[in-house]
């Protein structure tokens, strides 16, 4: 049987699945393979998996059902599914009888050998997590090909074990890429002409690398981006509130290139919840955390993560969680409905007990309100002046193009011939609650 050469490849889920997927590009591209852009041209499919919510999953099985008949009608199709719904699920889906074989996050460079095993095996699988797979010294292969913001993952994995999460069961404990590994790959992004990097980890924090007696933490290796790639727009995600320093919220202050802007998810705003979330901090410390940024990063922006109805989660947790977010004002929030997620302590241990009727009710209390601030937050920045990076056309009119500011909010100006990458300044005439309208000066 002729090897396949052709490979399509479809990403669900988060910003770390995305870097992932160029991952395996560059492993694929290494082995002889070329990238397709329809499933149809291709003779081997890839699903690069998310675990974290039911939804992404049940995205998965859909995705399944339409490859069902593309292999129906194209035979020597192979149909792969990596990542974190690959580690949780298993040899389940060899049941489906369209799978042919899965890899876990950590086996990403044995996929050539997986897919050769297909040709001799019904199903073949690769799930060993491991303590040190980093894929050093491998240069990831960029998908996208707009040239415009590059994803750079600087740790796998995760160590914390909130109750809720299964990441730490699906992309096991946490390592720190080589900082060296990490530069050389910003250099080459920005010799392919990118113009803005986020940086990736499940806690970007608790980066930690040991070389020759040397030590390297967040700040530094941060420290060391902004001073060797000053001409780059800088951003990182997620950051853990309990390990978010005074040092690396001054080195943001610090560089100019280093987005004002943070992701610091909260889940709760109640202690009692945050506790059973197995969290690591309170309210009071999350608190003075934000009370830092603003003092030390004026207007710098914030986002946040909640959930509605975790178990035990009384209409008093819950109203924590809102006074938190009216205290903070965050600019823009993630919001969920709390789903069980099978093999989590919390699925394990804790009973799912808020009904679902009140998880709805509270979550749309939390969306409504989340509205508000984010409307109030635009406002508030109405006459100001902003350097945004154009993105592309707008959806709402090709007479217009959008950018974000570094503060992440999302701005439409009308277009004057700007492409993808250029930096304008303008000042912000009108507002919604989810963008901002502004003319170039």
């Amino acid at each position: 049987m002729k090897e396949n050469k052709s490979y399509y490849i479809e990403t669900f889920g988060c910003q770390m699945n995305i870097a992932d997927s160029e991952v395996v590009a560059a492993v694929l591209y290494d082995a002889g393979y070329s990238q397709v852009q329809q499933p149809e041209a291709a003779d081997l499919v890839l699903l690069n998996t998310c675990a974290v919510r039911d939804n992404a999953e049940q995205r998965v099985w859909n995705k399944l059902q339409h490859f069902k008949g593309l292999k129906k009608k194209h035979k020597p199709l192979k149909i792969g599914i990596l990542g974190c719904m690959a580690q949780r699920v298993g040899n389940g889906f060899e049941q489906s009888k369209v799978v042919d074989f899965i890899a876990g996050p950590d086996s990403y460079r044995n996929l050539p050998e997986l897919i050769k095993q297909t040709s001799s095996e019904a199903f073949a699988s690769a799930l060993e997590l491991s303590r040190t797979e980093t894929y050093e010294a491998l240069l990831p292969r960029r998908i996208d090909q707009s040239k415009l913001s590059g994803f750079v993952s600087i740790t796998r994995g995760c160590n914390n074990f909130c109750s809720y999460c299964i990441v730490p069961y699906t992309r096991g404990r946490e390592r720190s890429r080589n900082p060296g590994d990490v530069l050389n790959e910003i250099d080459d992004l920005q010799q392919k002409g990118y113009k803005e990097i986020t940086l990736l980890g499940q806690n970007v924090n608790s980066y930690h690398q040991e070389e020759d007696g040397q030590s390297t933490g967040f700040t530094g290796l941060l420290t060391s981006i902004a001073t060797q790639f000053p001409k780059l727009r800088i951003r990182f995600t997620t950051s853990h509130p309990k390990d978010i320093s005074d040092a690396l919220i001054e080195t943001i202050a610090g560089h100019s290139n280093i987005c004002n802007h943070i992701h610091l998810p909260v889940q709760s705003g109640s202690n009692d919840v945050l506790k059973i979330m197995n969290r690591g901090y309170t309210r009071e410390w999350y608190l003075d955390r934000i009370h830092k940024i603003k003092t030390v990063i004026p207007g710098c922006g914030l986002s946040t993560d909640v959930f509605a109805g975790f178990p035990g989660e009384t209409e008093a947790d819950h109203k924590a969680s809102m006074s938190l977010m009216q205290q903070v004002k965050f600019d823009s929030a993630f919001m969920f409905r709390y789903s069980e997620r099978p093999g989590t302590y919390a699925a394990k241990h804790l009973k799912d007990d808020v009904p679902e009727e009140t998880k709805i009710r509270r979550l749309n209390e939390l969306i409504t309100l989340q509205n508000q601030l984010s409307l109030e937050s635009n406002k508030n920045v109405t006459g100001k002046h902003f350097d945004i990076l154009i993105e592309g056309k707008s959806k709402r009119s090709d007479k217009d193009v959008f950018g974000r500011t570094e503060t992440n909010k999302l701005v439409i100006v009308p277009d004057n011939n700007y492409k993808p990458g250029n930096i304008i300044k303008v000042i912000i005439g009108s507002y919604t609650s989810a963008t901002l309208f502004g003319k170039a000066i």
